[in-house]
């Protein structure tokens, strides 16, 4: 009868989470404007008789029965998404369910993750004598690694032992992660005459030196994350009129730093090597990792997951204690035209996150 019992509730959680995705797809919720997605949310926890607390367009839960003196485990995904692409042929905010799968913008990445974490939260509630509480949260602004986010809740919550976070990886765990550092890039040069030769074309230093960027190799190479890789995403210059020689061009340097460089070590080897000027967006998305003696990936082993290291970066970036990125899904259905999840890949989640937790609990 309690196996059941059982059943019927892992099936009611995985019903309401397919129900409350597909709420999250039909409302727009680009980044810096979750506000109705936060609604949402919290409404969803509030008629549960959870109490949910809120900060900006952040919403986090405690278990039941949170004990200060318990460490906490942390679970957490994000409820932004980015702007639908223009190959999209299915309306981006239709939830449309068609041969097991579940369409809309944010599906994938990652409101399946998110909704799993909500039901694997709601299984382990109510739940007492637990060796850890658990807390979880929707956090905005992932997609734009913005302040107003996890970062900004982080403060919020106390102390966090360790941390799972909903991202697709075909549940399985990414125990480490890429860093992202993002460059601006400057090279001068002086203005003059496209008729005449005159002027210093910033434009051509600035192909030398992307140039170096394409194929400067970092030497140490990481078993985990593979090589440091660099990609030059975007040029400009300030000329509006195609007769003047470009004094100034500008140019965009993505790079993503495996964890056995600091990004300081990266900025200066760069600049022993190039004439532009360098100016880091931001220093906070370092490269992060999480032991394999830990016992949550002993766990996810356990249960005959494999472990990887993930060349994208999350919020795990931000997090400062041990945390596990994983969530069903395919993060190569990230940002794709007419994204999509599989049911079973939702189901299998929820499963799978509520396996894993049950062996540390």
């Amino acid at each position: 009868m309690q196996v059941q019992e059982l059943h019927i509730k892992t099936t009611s959680l995985k019903e309401e989470a397919i129900d409350l995705l597909s709420k999250l797809i039909e409302t727009p919720s680009f980044s810096k404007e979750e506000n109705k997605t936060a609604d949402i949310i919290a409404d969803f926890f509030l008629q549960k008789g959870i109490p949910t607390q809120r900060h900006l367009n952040n919403v986090w839960v405690k278990s039941k029965y949170f004990e200060e003196t318990k460490p906490t485990l942390l679970l957490n995904s994000h409820h932004d998404t980015v702007k639908p692409n223009t190959g999209y042929t299915l309306n981006p905010f239709d939830a449309i369910l068609q041969d097991g799968k579940l369409f809309g913008l944010g599906s994938n990445d990652a409101g399946g993750a998110l909704t799993s974490l909500i039901a694997t939260f709601l299984h382990f509630y109510s739940k007492e004598n637990l060796n850890y509480n658990i807390v979880f949260t929707a956090s905005a602004e992932e997609e734009i690694s913005g302040t107003n986010g996890i970062e900004a809740l982080l403060p919020h919550l106390g102390k966090i032992e360790f941390g799972i976070v909903g991202e697709p990886t075909l549940m399985n765990l990414a125990v480490a992660e890429k860093g992202l550092l993002v460059l601006d890039c400057t090279n001068y040069g002086k203005a003059g005459h496209a008729a005449r030769k005159e002027g210093d074309n910033a434009l051509y230093h600035a192909i030398k030196d992307i140039q170096w960027f394409k194929e400067h190799q970092f030497k140490k190479v990481s078993e985990l994350l593979g090589p440091v890789k660099m990609s030059i995403t975007s040029i400009e210059t300030e000329n509006k009129a195609h007769n003047v020689v470009p004094s100034v061009c500008k140019f965009v340097a993505d790079i993503r730093v495996n964890e056995l460089y600091t990004f300081e070590e990266i900025i200066n080897e760069i600049k022993q090597n190039v004439n532009c000027t360098i100016e880091p967006r931001s220093l906070r998305m370092r490269s992060s990792s999480i032991s394999l003696d830990h016992p949550l990936i002993k766990s996810g082993l356990e249960l005959g997951r494999n472990t990887y290291g993930s060349p994208t970066t999350s919020d795990k970036a931000l997090m400062p204690f041990p945390t596990l990125k994983m969530g069903p899904g395919d993060s190569a259905r990230s940002h794709t035209a007419d994204e999509f999840i599989y049911v079973d890949e939702i189901n299998e989640g929820i499963e799978l996150y509520i396996k894993l937790i049950e062996k540390i609990i």
